[in-house]
């Protein structure tokens, strides 16, 4: 057993693992990645159990800003200093917290009120702010302007706000306004820059992002010899492409959020990887795209896992090499075994992406069979 760092533990939903001493968090996760896939063999990869994450959405309450209760989703837990976000990102809540004090915050049950969440990303270069406000709410132009007022004075680069319905729970949206700055971020993974969209995804624990990508490059090394071509399928911006365009003829980069694709447009030419070709097009079409058959395929989907459409694509080219990362492992159970006619795994690797809670990511390497 272990004391929890936390003074907030098993009052705030986020962290249910904090009890436990965390090499014992390790082997309950490995076995749970045994358990789902029927795989042995798990190579584990960590690094600092607490103040990792570069991404978090906090929720304003009457009182403050936190994050909900544990098994009453409709309640706040106050919340001064998180203990697994990276310390960039614990200043910024002081900064929220210290100037929007009182703020009309929204009610989940009643639907009504105006401030929702505040989205907090830091990178090692900049950070941004997303100040999501009830896009229905009355007030909603005096609370803009109490925006504008903050984003003078505080530290965070990049400050949007964004406006969402009030009957759904979300923190993202296509309605958002730059308030100052841009409404992209800039990062550096391997030594590339990288830029993606507030609002978009990107791996919010740097040094586990880091150590994914040199484990998946060692397996992509071992198969681009001659002249072979490499899809990226639910690419984002583009990292797992981008990082290994130099052993691949050709790359293509297939996603579905347009802002990500521009973003990989631009990483791109930046890093000066011109034989990467990002596509927007959502992974199930993957069949109507005039693409030569790649001999390998990564393919990083949502906790959905891959599309019906995907599976039947993949079984039917039958390419070399695949390489899954999977952030659901009872979803890539079911996609192991809808490829396993074809496919034998060779490696896998659990990546502790999120100490102190249950989640994980996994990525296996499929080669397929003589």
């Amino acid at each position: 057993m272990a004391e929890p760092l936390c003074p907030y533990f098993r009052r705030c939903g986020g962290c249910l693992y904090q009890h436990i001493d965390y090499p014992e968090q390790l082997r309950k996760k490995a076995a749970a990645v045994e358990q789902a896939t029927g795989l042995s063999s798990i190579e584990v990869f960590s690094d600092e159990p607490y103040f990792y994450r570069h991404r978090m959405d906090f929720i304003f309450h009457p009182g403050g800003l936190g994050l909900r209760e544990r098994r009453r989703w409709w309640r706040v837990v106050d919340i001064e200093r998180c203990v697994i976000a990276a310390e960039p990102l614990n200043g910024l809540i002081q900064e929220i917290r210290h100037f929007f004090h009182p703020v009309e915050a929204f009610d989940v049950r009643s639907k009504r009120g105006t401030f929702r969440f505040a989205v907090i990303r830091t990178t090692s270069l900049e950070s941004s702010i997303s100040i999501v406000l009830n896009e229905e709410a009355k007030n909603l132009t005096s609370a803009l302007d109490q925006v504008r007022q903050w984003a003078e004075s505080t530290s965070a680069q990049n400050i949007i706000a964004t406006f969402v319905p009030p009957n759904r729970d979300v923190s993202v949206s296509e309605n958002y306004q730059v308030i100052k700055g841009r409404p992209f971020l800039e990062t550096e993974l391997l030594g590339q820059k990288f830029q993606f969209p507030v609002q978009g995804f990107f791996q919010n624990n740097p040094k586990m992002a880091e150590r994914l990508h040199r484990f998946c490059r060692s397996i992509l090394e071992n198969h681009s010899s001659g002249r072979a071509s490499l899809l990226d399928l639910y690419a984002g911006v583009g990292p797992f492409g981008l990082l290994n365009a130099d052993l691949f003829d050709n790359v293509y980069l297939v996603e579905n959020y347009g802002p990500a694709v521009q973003a990989a447009k631009q990483n791109a030419l930046r890093q000066g990887k011109k034989n990467v070709i990002p596509i927007l097009a959502e992974a199930k079409e993957i069949q109507r795209l005039p693409l030569p058959s790649p001999s390998v395929v990564v393919a990083d989907p949502p906790r959905s896992g891959l599309h019906p459409k995907v599976l039947k694509y993949l079984n039917h080219i039958k390419p070399k090499v695949i390489l899954y990362i999977s952030c659901n492992i009872r979803q890539l159970r079911h996609d192991l075994a809808a490829l396993s006619g074809a496919y034998q795994a060779q490696r896998i690797a659990l990546f502790d992406f999120f100490p102190q809670t249950p989640h994980l990511e996994v990525a296996v390497e499929l080669q397929l069979s003589s």
